[in-house]
């Protein structure tokens, strides 16, 4: 037993390790071969997170790509890929700052009506992708991928002053007007260096709720079993067209709350600026960190570290979109590396069933059971 405990261990972090290796490599070699020193952008992004206040930058954009994630992770969890995240999450937050701004209340339940809104919304337009799918059997890709153009344009529509926008005086932006102060999340100030968002430690916190739900319940189990093979889920009871949508709508609801971070902690208005790809970065992080709320607490740090180490690239003489190229990078040796991984389990495991028949092991069991 401990073996297999320790092969396991081995192959959880052989895959993200080669995977990141691979991707600083490739980095690398890229760079190299366009002409320029492969190390000296690295060295400027490492010496740029030295800052304090581009710490802080870096925790509070982890906070909110960590929810997006874990979005993405409870579809994988159930088998299903929920390439809408980031439709969810940008309708939601504009839909919430609608109501936040129309609706004055005391401070906590106006922050919870935001917060309500926000996942209600999510989860309202994941469910319809989750609808299709048990109920037609389309596939969740080509659905949130529609879903996801569709929540575009809906967005730029509403957005309009005709309709629920506001125009900013001498600016061609286009606002929802600002939520009252009393919807604002309280944020950790940490003098000059800023602020972290109050609702970074809320994200990190639904990491273990997520775990807990997923290893500690019956909930849990049944979404995994139905993830991993219908027809053994429904022989023990489980309904799988019903969980699909169950999960659908929570994975909705947590990419609603992908942009509560940003708007509750500095925006506090959804416009035409709001972040964009949040959800796509979300994939990502959730196939680096393998699904697993540490494993993505880490991949999410990382990310958030090459948006913001690499913006201050440009001033040193380099390209800031070095680091779009690394997060592609990783990408890429992500589905490569855990390919490889994958075969080489299956590989030894083979390898210790022919080891232990050969050694008697299995004859042994038998006169035990006999026995």
């Amino acid at each position: 037993m401990k073996t297999f405990d320790k092969d396991r261990l081995m192959l959880a972090i052989a895959g993200p390790a080669l995977a990141l290796v691979a991707a600083f490599a490739l980095t690398m070699i890229v760079l190299g071969a366009t002409g320029i020193n492969p190390i000296e952008p690295l060295r400027i992004m490492v010496e740029n997170a030295g800052y304090e206040d581009i710490q802080v930058l870096i925790v509070n954009q982890a906070g909110t790509y960590y929810l997006a994630a874990l979005a993405v992770a409870i579809g994988f969890r159930m088998n299903l890929f929920n390439i809408g995240v980031d439709g969810q999450y940008r309708l939601a937050a504009m839909v919430s700052a609608v109501v936040g701004t129309a609706i004055t209340l005391p401070g906590p339940l106006h922050i919870l009506l935001i917060v309500l809104v926000a996942m209600m919304t999510g989860a309202f337009w994941a469910g319809i992708a989750g609808v299709l799918k048990a109920k037609r059997g389309v596939s969740e890709v080509v659905s949130t991928i529609m879903l996801n153009a569709i929540a575009t344009s809906l967005i730029a529509w509403l957005i309009l002053p005709k309709n629920l926008g506001v125009q900013v005086e001498g600016s061609n932006d286009l606002t929802t007007g600002e939520i009252a102060q009393s919807g604002w999340f309280p944020a950790l100030s940490l003098g000059d260096s800023g602020e972290i968002y109050g609702f970074t430690f809320v994200a990190f916190a639904l990491g273990f709720v997520y775990w807990f739900v997923l290893n500690r319940t019956r909930f849990g189990f049944d979404l995994r079993a139905s993830g991993a093979s219908e027809s053994a889920a429904a022989a023990s009871g489980v309904d799988s067209k019903k969980m699909i949508i169950t999960a659908m709508l929570i994975s909705g609801a947590v990419a609603g709350l992908s942009g509560m971070p940003v708007l509750l902690g500095e925006s506090h208005t959804y416009t035409l600026v709001f972040p964009v790809g949040v959800g796509f970065t979300g994939i990502t992080i959730a196939l680096l960190g393998r699904n697993s709320p540490v494993g993505i607490f880490f991949a999410a740090l990382l990310m958030a570290f090459i948006d913001k180490a690499s913006a201050g690239l440009d001033t040193a003489g380099y390209a800031k979109e070095i680091g779009t190229i690394m997060k592609g990078l990783i990408v890429i040796a992500v589905v490569v590396s855990y390919e490889l991984v994958r075969r080489y389990g299956i590989r030894r495991q083979q390898q210790k069933v022919g080891e232990e028949l050969a050694s008697g092991g299995a004859i042994k069991t038998d006169k035990e059971v006999a026995a």
